[in-house]
């Protein structure tokens, strides 16, 4: 069980580095969406690559057609660009820190009702009084780490919808998880219910890039960061990693600590490159209210798991 909890955080700190390397993706493609989609396309080759060597009769025509196509199909792919439309549209909103505490919270939430309801097949877990305090003290944890008075004054003046939009991303990601976990019985191949996820959202994206930004070009050379390098690209390889494993540890973790550990192995990563100033990111030292937020993180963690 420790070794499932440690490669699910290992999994959630591939999330930060994917999200630094497509932001600096982004300047050359002069679009969010558009440096996403290239992200998912690359995510997506990929795993077309490990079926060819793991389950090449799944990518044949016949397989394909074969199948019923419900709604499982679809759902997990749609998930992951709906939580990465909201956060885009969130952020000048609301603010960072509070994107990301309502985020979290919406995670939570909808992480705890797949465990306790069993939804999209998932295995059962009662709910008991100490899970939920599991859960409180970490997303108290999230929200003292990220707390920041700037961000309060942001969240008076902001409307209620856009605290809803957050928790409504934020629960996102574990009916993904859930989804794409139900995929894998339906497919018997973890492999190839990550590839469906990732064709269905780079499919999606590429919808999205050209209504909204017109165009899937990009440009070469940029004056700031100069010349478009391979590396930039190698964020969907983290994200089709991330997916891959979130699908693996569902059925022995379950939604609820799947999600937190992967949400420590985030935390602890983007703490690593805040205080390096790693991948162009502008340094920010930790202080002693960024560890005590990791330990409440932690010991939610290790109340989940206890009980």
């Amino acid at each position: 069980m420790i070794m499932l909890i440690l490669l699910g955080a290992l999994a959630g700190s591939l999330v930060p580095v994917q999200t630094s390397i497509n932001s600096r993706l982004a300047v050359f493609t002069r679009s969010v969406f558009l440096s996403s989609f290239y992200s998912f396309s690359v995510g997506t080759i990929m795993l077309i690559i490990f079926n060819l060597f793991a389950n090449p009769g799944k990518l044949a025509p016949s397989y394909i057609l074969s199948q019923d196509f419900s709604y499982i199909w679809f759902v997990g792919g749609l998930m992951g660009v709906v939580y990465l439309t909201g956060n885009v549209i969130l952020l000048p909103k609301i603010g960072a820190a509070l994107t990301v505490i309502m985020t979290v919270a919406g995670q939570m939430i909808i992480g705890l009702m797949v465990d306790t309801f069993g939804w999209f097949d998932a295995d059962t877990q009662p709910i008991n009084i100490f899970r939920v305090l599991g859960i409180v003290i970490m997303i108290a944890g999230i929200i003292f780490m990220n707390y920041k008075k700037k961000s309060a004054r942001v969240a008076d003046k902001s409307s209620n919808i856009w605290l809803a939009l957050g928790l409504f991303t934020g629960a996102m990601p574990p009916i993904q998880t859930a989804v794409n976990s139900a995929l894998r019985y339906e497919v018997d191949s973890f492999f190839f219910a990550s590839l469906v996820s990732f064709f269905i959202g780079a499919a999606a994206l590429l919808i999205l890039s050209l209504i909204i930004a017109k165009h899937i070009r990009f440009v070469a050379y940029d004056r700031t960061l100069g010349h478009i390098k391979p590396w930039h690209f190698i964020g969907g390889m983290l994200g089709a990693l991330y997916v891959t494993t979130n699908i693996i540890l569902m059925p022995y973790l379950g939604a609820t600590l799947t999600l937190m550990t992967v949400i420590f192995g985030q935390m602890l990563m983007g703490l690593l490159i805040d205080h390096f100033g790693l991948l162009g990111i502008h340094k920010n030292p930790i202080d002693a209210r960024r560890v005590a937020g990791v330990v409440m993180i932690l010991s939610g963690i290790i109340m989940l798991q206890i009980f």
